[in-house]
């Protein structure tokens, strides 16, 4: 796969510390405080799955949502009927018609669409996830309408593989991709340099082999996610990592059901912390932990950079630990005080730059 270069932009955007509490908007759109009003209107397009995926789509739709009780946007999202460029650009057109001419677009699938939509509707304001507007040659063009945001994932990622292998302590872990597209395979490979560098310096002996490492190949096949999951399960696999979105809850299912059976497995959750949607007995989860990309405080903060008169139009911005852009949530009822304490002091080292963890792939495999 061709490479896409992206500029790194240190964002002034993203509030530190800031976390999503609760939305106070039902599904249609309508403000719990109807004293905030905006006439901002606030529309997104769907990437491939459901707006409640438990990842991309809904971590994205849910910063929208904290936007619309705060300050009173409008808000509507579209599911496109596939995901084709024409598809997307449909779906685009429609909000614009509406009126929705901030279009939110979570997904490197949109790259040509908004490519093409951010010329022809001029008046409208753009921000693409994980992606850069292109026309088809990779070659990032990014209008002053529209913004690109990318993540460090490969960070995130390794954070999440250290938390598993101080957890574990010795093992075997695996890893179900969904497209093997860059963001999906930075988590990967971020992950198994975790696993590596906490058993190089902090003790840990949890090994990650090439035959559990696997791209589904989509984003929506919970069947799948499950029957790989099973695959590894059965050969020792302790914990999994799934980047996957609706394949991951279909792994996530898998694990719910052994865990009810008496199996002590785990899954790593990704992009939005999964903790509750990995819960089988009570208050008790197969989510160890997840690696977050803040997908919600992202879009929210796009929409009051609109709002503030600060949209950072034809910029290209990438979130990571410097920026607090990524990392594992605040509350992981899994891991022991022990590892999450660990877990903090080599985020300040990645934060820092005395960890450096590479976006590309390495010879990993123990």
């Amino acid at each position: 796969m061709k490479k896409r270069k992206f500029g790194l932009a240190m964002s002034l955007l993203l509030a530190a510390g800031t976390m999503l509490a609760g939305c106070g908007s039902d599904s249609n759109g309508s403000s719990s405080d109807s004293s905030k009003k905006s006439d901002l209107k606030v529309g997104m397009v769907t990437d491939a799955g459901t707006i409640d995926d438990k990842s991309f789509n809904q971590g994205t739709w849910e910063g929208i949502l904290k936007a619309e009780d705060e300050f009173g946007v409008d808000s509507k999202y579209l599911k496109p009927a596939g995901t084709t460029e024409a598809e997307y650009l449909k779906e685009m057109g429609n909000l614009y018609d509406a009126g929705y001419k901030f279009i939110v677009t979570p997904g490197f699938k949109f790259e040509t669409a908004v490519f093409q939509a951010q010329d022809k509707y001029k008046d409208a304001k753009f921000v693409i996830l994980d992606g850069n507007p292109h026309n088809g040659d990779f070659n990032p063009v990014v209008k002053e309408n529209t913004v690109a945001v990318f993540f460090a994932e490969h960070e995130s990622g390794f954070l999440a593989g250290v938390a598993a292998a101080l957890e574990l302590k010795e093992g075997e872990a695996g890893f179900i991709g969904g497209m093997e597209i860059p963001a999906v395979q930075k988590f990967n490979w971020g992950f198994q340099q975790g696993l590596k560098y906490a058993n190089e310096n902090l003790g840990t002996n949890v090994a990650i082999k090439k035959e559990n490492v696997i791209y589904q190949g989509s984003f929506d096949n919970a069947a799948a996610g499950g029957q790989i999951a099973a695959q590894y399960y059965d050969r020792g696999v302790d914990v999994i990592f799934t980047a996957a979105g609706g394949v991951g809850v279909g792994a996530i299912k898998e694990a719910k059901d052994r865990a009810s059976a008496g199996e002590k497995i785990w899954i790593v959750g990704v992009d939005v912390d999964q903790y509750e949607d990995g819960k089988y007995e009570g208050d008790k989860s197969v989510i160890l932990t997840s690696a977050m990309k803040k997908l919600d405080q992202v879009s929210y903060d796009m929409v009051k950079a609109e709002l503030d008169g600060k949209f950072p139009g034809g910029q290209t911005l990438t979130f990571d630990a410097k920026n607090d852009g990524i990392g594992l949530p605040d509350k992981n009822p899994n891991l022991s005080d022990e590892t999450v304490s660990k877990v903090k002091e080599v985020y300040e080292k990645i934060k820092s730059g005395e960890i450096k963890v590479s976006g590309e792939q390495g010879d990993l495999f123990k």
